[in-house]
């Protein structure tokens, strides 16, 4: 976990600042003026897990199940830059509109993926309730990219409940173990 946060620090500091101030101004201060459009650039890590952590999403189908999700994001107008996971659980790197409300993304993500699989052989498949979000700045999108794409190489060390305590500890979300199970 401490290389994925290392490289990602290294990609914020990599970046130029923010112009928050408006130097021209005698005082300095930030100024802002009307603007015709709305700007964004909003993304998203999302992790949630199979129902009691039950290890089954099959290889033979991950992929798929994987393309699924891609395609059910893109159907509600969200960017799906990267998805993928194991056996227990998935993350999902998306780029959202402010129109956006994740809790309803999620919602529907998971109500329609619970769909396909169970229409596609496990009849039994739900994912957990909950989930975690976190909030990805431009810069280390591809770092994140990275991550997600390497899951199944970095949890032959870790499990995912020491990845998600790292996630949780790293972007400073307070949370109980009992939570977590």
């Amino acid at each position: 976990m401490s290389e994925f946060f290392r490289r990602a620090r290294e990609a914020e500091e990599r970046r130029p600042p923010d112009r928050a101030t408006n130097h021209d101004h005698p005082e300095g201060v930030a100024e802002y003026r009307n603007m015709g459009s709305t700007f964004y650039s909003l993304h998203v890590h999302v992790v949630f897990s199979t129902k009691e952590r039950s290890p089954i999403i099959a290889d033979a189908w991950r992929s798929r199940l994987h393309a699924y999700v891609g395609g059910v994001l893109r159907g509600m107008d969200a960017k799906p830059l990267e998805v993928g996971g194991v056996e227990d659980h998935i993350h999902i790197l998306v780029g959202t509109k402010p129109s956006h409300c994740l809790s309803d993304m999620i919602r529907e993500l998971k109500k329609e993926s619970t769909k396909w699989v169970r229409a596609n052989g496990n009849p039994s498949f739900s994912w957990q309730e909950g989930y975690a979000a976190f909030a990805v700045s431009t810069g280390i999108v591809s770092v994140v990219k990275t991550y997600i794409v390497n899951q199944p190489e970095h949890h032959k060390k870790f499990s995912y409940e020491e990845e998600l305590k790292a996630l949780l500890d790293e972007a400073g979300i307070p949370y109980e173990d009992r939570f977590l199970v």
